[in-house]
């Protein structure tokens, strides 16, 4: 698969090399939440944040990702169409390109996990649940098996419409192109 954006087609490996480095994978996720432009000392401190854990991050590590994002990732990423980077004016803002990669970076939740991880785990946890209220298990057998049924089938279809929520760009990029 590959993404045509306004310079040139940009091959999956490329896009892989592009998300292989955790600041670059920031830079995009930090800009998704802006509105609009941003500037470079608020995206390097919002990456120095989350990179130390701390808040105001150390200056040294702020200066650290500051020039690393001005010098390497911004113009990489500008060069691909993935953000556009006024060097002079130091702001960022995502093109329309970046939606494109967001299919390579989301395969986690927010937690850690793989959806399909924790729909399996919802999954084994709902048959468990029903199997031991069949077999009359104590407490659990106190709750109808259609009840169960029904809170896990509301527990699915929260976490199908929180992950289409949080997958959205790349839900709405499928449907209009």
């Amino acid at each position: 698969m590959a993404i045509t954006n306004r310079y040139a087609e940009l091959p999956e490996t490329e896009i892989h090399d592009l998300l292989r480095n955790e600041r670059r994978r920031q830079v995009i996720k930090h800009l998704q939440d802006t509105v609009g432009a941003t500037t470079l000392r608020e995206v390097a401190e919002a990456i120095a944040e989350h990179e130390t854990g701390e808040s105001p991050p150390p200056k040294g590590i702020r200066n650290s990702v500051y020039n690393s994002l001005h010098q390497t990732h911004l113009p990489k990423l500008d060069r691909r169409g993935i953000v556009e980077y006024d060097s002079g004016r130091k702001t960022i803002r995502l093109t329309e390109d970046a939606r494109t990669v967001d299919v390579y970076m989301e395969v986690v939740t927010p937690y850690g996990i793989t959806w399909s991880e924790y729909y399996s785990m919802l999954g084994l946890l709902s048959l468990f649940v029903i199997f031991a209220t069949l077999v009359g298990v104590p407490v659990v057998s106190m709750v109808e098996p259609l009840l169960w049924v029904s809170l896990f089938l509301l527990a699915f279809a929260a976490s199908l419409g929180y992950q289409l929520w949080c997958d959205r760009w790349v839900v709405l990029n499928a449907l209009f192109d």
